[in-house]
């Protein structure tokens, strides 16, 4: 029997702290001055998206010692040797750039948020 009692009065503490704080809310819901606000409804609203909002869709083609990029939206591109030294940056227009590229070797290309590997 004492077993029992014992597995009770650590509930029964914890269900008293739960109706007490219960009774703090009510009472804290209450004291607040009741206002007549408007009904909450919902609006419709238009938006239209900014040309920075939409991801760039970036295809890289490397051929004849040119690398070609084709963007779905005009971007900021740029271009790295694997050492970080910058080789070339553009805002290049939607559609299919290409640069000549001199030298042979691994490159990153950076246009928007995507970063590519090119291999010359």
């Amino acid at each position: 029997m004492k077993q029992s009692a014992a597995r009770i009065l650590p509930t029964g503490r914890a269900l008293r702290g739960l109706r007490i704080a219960a009774v703090a809310l009510a009472a804290a819901c209450m004291a607040a001055p009741a206002t007549a606000a408007a009904p909450r409804t919902w609006e419709s609203v238009e938006l239209t998206a900014a040309d920075n909002d939409t991801p760039v869709a970036v295809e890289v083609a490397v051929r004849d010692g040119y690398v070609y990029v084709t963007l779905s939206r005009r971007a900021h591109v740029k271009l790295f040797t694997i050492l970080g030294q910058t080789v070339s940056q553009a805002e290049l227009p939607a559609g299919t750039s290409r640069l000549r590229m001199s030298g042979r070797g691994i490159y990153i290309l950076k246009a928007g948020d995507t970063t590519l590997r090119i291999t010359l």
